[in-house]
């Protein structure tokens, strides 16, 4: 046998892994591992931790500040008591979208380097990288939510709420947070700027009713709104009628492409090559 065939028959048995061969995972202790990696990750990112919090915050006192004495009229017609407590549901929303501002920057920098490469070759759970990387990213949120949630008690928001109705606050935005982490991971690019916004052409600013007839309709049925409707009648103690409902709807059916979506986009190399890592389907035998 030459040298050529000898190198040749290498790459064949590195190419097409043998179907008997043994790979053991271990799912809870491989994404314990990831999940620490990602928040260490995301510690170190002092310019998305500044843009998660700083965005709504500024947000928030730009709106209080400088354009509540305009609007405060307009807020009555939703039964909100002051502009402040109107106005934060909506920009605890936007929170929820800048953070994804941090997962895509990582997601990204991973996809470049090279390292979601490197993982793809060691016997690790496969789930656990994706899975680490939305639960990393929640948590992440879920504490901006918490400092913009101090900073407008500091600056005059109340709550009428009761201890179910926080309860079911935290439940929804964590759904939320979730979400729409799952639905960014694929995309590891400027995707998360678009719903920053999108929250302001909404009912999260003003209510739908003094907007024009077309882009009122647009405001009235965007995921959104009903996302922050819900939040804000939790959070007033106020009637959420269906809104809750179509909330969670949203949320499912956004969660459910976006965890389609991420799977697709990372196996897409391993779909080519025909071999699928362990902890996904159509994996070697265990």
């Amino acid at each position: 046998m030459t040298n050529h065939d000898t190198v040749v028959s290498s790459a064949k048995a590195v190419a097409t892994p043998s179907g008997s061969a043994s790979v053991k995972v271990y799912p809870l202790r491989d994404t314990a591992t990831m999940l620490r990696r990602n928040v260490k990750q995301e510690m170190r990112d002092k310019v998305a931790i500044i843009a998660c919090i700083g965005i709504p915050v500024l947000f928030l006192l730009l709106f209080v500040y400088v354009f509540g004495g305009a609007l405060k009229e307009s807020v009555k017609l939703a039964g909100a008591p002051s502009y402040i407590d109107y106005v934060l549901p909506g920009l605890i929303i936007m929170t929820a979208a800048a953070g994804l501002i941090g997962i895509s920057t990582q997601t990204s920098v991973d996809m470049t380097v090279g390292i979601i490469d490197r993982f793809r070759t060691m016997a690790i759970f496969r789930p656990s990288i994706l899975i680490a990387r939305v639960v990393a990213s929640a948590l992440q949120t879920l504490a901006s939510m918490v400092v913009v949630f101090g900073i407008a008690f500091a600056v005059g928001f109340r709550s009428n709420a009761t201890f179910m109705q926080w309860l079911g606050a935290a439940g929804l935005l964590a759904f939320i947070t979730v979400t729409l982490a799952a639905k960014t991971v694929a995309s590891a690019s400027n995707g998360p700027f678009p719903l920053i916004l999108l929250p302001l052409v909404g009912s999260g600013i003003v209510p739908t009713a003094t907007m024009p007839t077309g882009l009122r309709y647009f405001a009235e049925y965007q995921p959104f709104s009903p996302m922050i409707n819900t939040l804000r009648g939790l959070l007033l103690g106020t009637s959420i009628g269906w809104s809750w409902l179509i909330a969670l709807a949203w949320c499912a059916g956004l969660g459910l492409l976006g965890l389609v979506w991420s799977i697709s986009v990372f196996n897409r190399r391993d779909r080519k090559r025909g071999v699928p890592g362990p902890g996904f389907p159509g994996a070697p035998t265990q």
